[in-house]
């Protein structure tokens, strides 16, 4: 089974929806790659506050790293309850 995964972040930005897909995507995977589309983001500064939002949202069990437009969201571990 792949461990990796790929997703488009478009004009529409972080939707609930998006967040939905992409949590749907990790209970497969371990790693997503969020290609951010140059329609949302067109500098680097805006990328950083993209990927902090999307860890926001996706809670505190991700890592993020981004590499160009790209943004590597890793889960690491099941929630503790």
């Amino acid at each position: 089974m792949p461990t990796l995964t790929q997703v488009q972040l478009g004009k529409n930005g972080i939707t609930e929806n998006f967040v939905t897909t992409l949590k749907e995507h990790f209970k497969k995977h371990s790693n997503v790659r969020v290609s951010v589309l140059r329609s949302y983001c067109r500098d680097k500064k805006e990328l950083k506050k993209i990927e902090s939002d999307l860890l926001d949202k996706l809670g505190k069990n991700f890592t993020s790293r981004s590499v160009g437009y790209t943004i590597m969201v890793k889960k690491h571990r099941k929630e503790v309850e």
